[in-house]
């Protein structure tokens, strides 16, 4: 049995088929005739721009609008003038061969988006990636692997699958596919989950293991996989495999219904996005509203600020696709491992800790009172609220509301139309904050729970840290006590309590987080409707009573053990 992450649902039995790539070794080579190569590149660049055209039609077809934007994204690397000029320029200055040139360039972007934290951005290097191979593809005539044409069934066995083979891939005959690089965020994951192919990521080992044509089973809910597994083990994952199609029947039959607990508490079942082509996701799978808007990503990749006008423009979009739906809009977290090339931010020893989100923005007034305005002047197109990130002390959040009250009056000498009694939030993401929150919560309309900040800055260990993973962690006892604290004092001032951190989404927790009484959940569009229906079979009543018990235990394992065995009893 193989352990990996499992990064998209359903269960996966067939043959495998392996797929590796022929390496590709580029080597630094001086050229007579420079030109030729700049011509060979823009040639190989071209028909590059075919193909993911193409690709982004198909995809649009077959998959959906959000899933070919990937190949919108695609199209705006192999477009980008500012990266190709460089390449020009190294194969002219120093006179070598073109795919040298280009992967010389291309590293260097790809370095810088891979060592973000941030998992969303950290998909830029994937993209940069992809469109590398195929220009290097194209420059030196070696054919791809077709996945769109099997002759038979398979599940797929690779070190890694781009965006472009997952998007190729033909429904009927890819059962699954498992890699062994890759996380949940990865774009060939998000696109396996909206082509409903199961699969699994992150598996190291797997390839050494496997050969063509071996038998595999794989959970992709639990990313555990099984190699020719006994016939006791085929048995049982294939009734679990019909188990699956008649859940997600279900599922479905949950669109338009509230989100509802057993006991009658109603909650609110919102979507976490980056930009507006996730909207769709988020009116596909039926969400409430939108419980974090990540406004940084209208930021980054580009080469300076966007204007006031830009901005504007991408609120009002939200807002109005939304309608009376509440979107709550985070202002400007850049910093920590999120850089702006164009505005020379500060190196620190400890980024996390240092010049960041609402630090940045109360130092930088200028690019704050930009964004306020953007969102102020849209406010008046929807239900757009307010939410300052990573707030640490009552200072920051006076501060920040005093310069929100500059802006309204600016906008109103100015006859501007906006929502003048516009909610005001913040994210609880810094232990200090969770702590006084019973004063902050005086100052607010709502708190939202940022719980991917909040579980590394109590526990101290980064996220990203694979050696102190097992310490970074939702049970951590500390971390639910903080949890609990935040939304009973949000509560006793009258405030509403949301969470938009990945907890938020997490099957075992959200019968706790209910039974701790949180108003909404903020989560991956794609897991609403699994959310909205364990909701539906929580007692809330029933779990609040566990609590005093729950919350009394030492250990993370032991709080994880007592949820398994108390809450799946009663659900």
């Amino acid at each position: 049995m193989f352990n990996g992450i499992g990064a998209s649902p359903g269960i996966a039995m067939g043959k495998i088929l392996l797929k590796k790539e022929a390496k590709i070794e580029i080597v630094k080579k001086d050229v007579k005739d420079p030109i030729a190569e700049v011509h060979a590149l823009h040639d190989a660049r071209v028909k590059s721009k075919d193909e993911i055209l193409k690709l982004y039609e198909h995809t649009l077809e077959t998959i959906g609008k959000k899933e070919a934007q990937i190949f919108e994204a695609h199209s705006m690397i192999v477009e980008d003038i500012e990266i190709f000029n460089q390449i020009e320029s190294k194969i002219k200055d120093e006179k070598v061969n073109a795919e040298w040139a280009l992967k010389e360039v291309t590293d260097m972007f790809i370095d810088m988006f891979a060592n973000m934290d941030d998992e969303y951005m950290k998909e830029r290097a994937s993209d940069i990636k992809d469109v590398t191979n195929r220009i290097i593809r194209n420059l030196l005539g070696i054919e791809d692997i077709d996945l769109s044409n099997l002759k038979e069934p398979a599940i797929i066995v690779a070190e890694d699958l781009t965006p472009s083979d997952t998007a190729s891939m033909d429904k009927k005959n890819v059962l699954g596919f498992v890699t062994a690089v890759g996380g949940r965020t990865a774009h060939s994951a998000i696109m396996a989950r909206s082509l409903e192919i199961p699969a699994v990521v992150g598996t190291s080992d797997i390839l050494s293991k496997v050969n063509n044509g071996d038998y595999m089973v794989f959970d992709g809910d639990e990313g555990i996989i099984y190699l020719n597994p006994s016939q006791d083990i085929t048995d049982r994952y294939a009734e679990k495999l019909e188990k699956n199609k008649i859940f997600k029947n279900t599922l479905q039959k949950l669109i338009g219904k509230e989100s509802i607990t057993l006991d009658g508490k109603k909650v609110e079942l919102a979507a976490n996005i980056g930009t507006v082509n996730d909207l769709e996701g988020v009116l596909r799978n039926d969400a409430q509203g939108i419980g974090l808007f990540r406004t940084e990503f209208l930021y980054m990749d580009r080469t300076n600020l966007p204007s006031e006008e830009e901005q504007f423009e991408v609120y009002k979009k939200v807002a109005q696709t939304m309608k009376e739906k509440p979107v709550v809009i985070r202002t400007l977290d850049i910093g920590g491992d999120k850089d702006l090339s164009y505005m020379d931010l500060p190196k620190e020893m400890n980024p996390f800790l240092g010049y960041r989100a609402i630090r940045l923005c109360l130092d930088q007034v200028d690019i704050f009172k930009t964004q306020l305005r953007a969102l102020l002047k849209a406010s008046s197109y929807g239900n757009i609220k307010i939410m300052f990130p990573m707030i640490s002390c009552m200072e920051e959040l006076k501060e920040a509301k005093c310069i929100l009250e500059s802006v309204k009056n600016d906008l109103k000498n100015e006859n501007i139309v906006f929502n003048e009694n516009i909610e005001v939030g913040m994210m609880i993401e810094v232990p200090a904050a969770a702590i006084i929150s019973d004063m902050l919560a005086k100052e607010v309309d709502f708190f939202s729970i940022g719980t991917n900040d909040l579980i590394q800055y109590t526990v101290a260990v980064d996220r990203g840290n694979q050696k102190l993973s097992y310490i970074y962690n939702q049970f951590n006892p500390a971390v639910l006590r903080l949890i609990q604290l935040v939304i009973d004092n949000g509560h006793k001032e009258g405030i509403w309590v949301g969470m938009c951190g990945e907890v938020a989404g997490d099957p075992e927790m959200i019968p706790i987080l209910a039974g701790m009484g949180l108003d909404e959940f903020s989560m991956s569009p794609t897991s609403i409707l699994k959310a909205r229906y364990i909701l539906k079979n929580v007692d809330t009543q029933k779990i609040a009573e566990l609590l005093d018990e729950l919350l009394w235990i030492s250990t993370a394992s032991e709080v994880q053990t007592y949820i398994k065995k108390k809450i799946s009893s009663i659900l």
